[in-house]
């Protein structure tokens, strides 16, 4: 009976063991490819924090579209749509035409804000 439980043991051991350092080097070698990434890509991740940091400010819901592009210079137009779309906003069109944004997030907000009269 030990003649095959000890072997059988060792080898589910040697197998969990294996197991859990290929999960641990994939976990790091993952982290690794995201930090590369990052770093590939800074510019549209800043971009993205940016557009939420504008966006999230406590008193005001919404921002128009040139103030965005003010101060996210360096982008075109459509990119800079797709980069407020990537940080979580969503587009209105004013009853005079200009273009505002807004994070989706806050939208509770905006309408409460609305219902107030505000």
């Amino acid at each position: 009976m030990t003649e095959i439980l000890f072997p059988t043991l060792a080898a589910l051991i040697g197998t969990a063991f294996g197991g859990l350092i290929t999960y641990f080097t994939q976990r790091q070698q993952l982290k690794h490819d995201l930090e590369i990434l990052k770093q590939t890509y800074k510019t549209d991740f800043m971009a993205e924090e940016t557009a939420k940091h504008f966006l999230s400010h406590k008193t005001y819901t919404d921002r128009s579209f040139d103030v965005l592009k003010k101060h996210l210079g360096g982008f075109e137009d459509d990119e800079l749509r797709k980069i407020l779309v990537r940080a979580g906003a969503i587009r209105e069109f004013r009853e005079d035409g200009s273009e505002w944004w807004r994070l989706l997030s806050r939208m509770d907000e905006y309408i409460e804000k609305k219902r107030n009269g505000k």
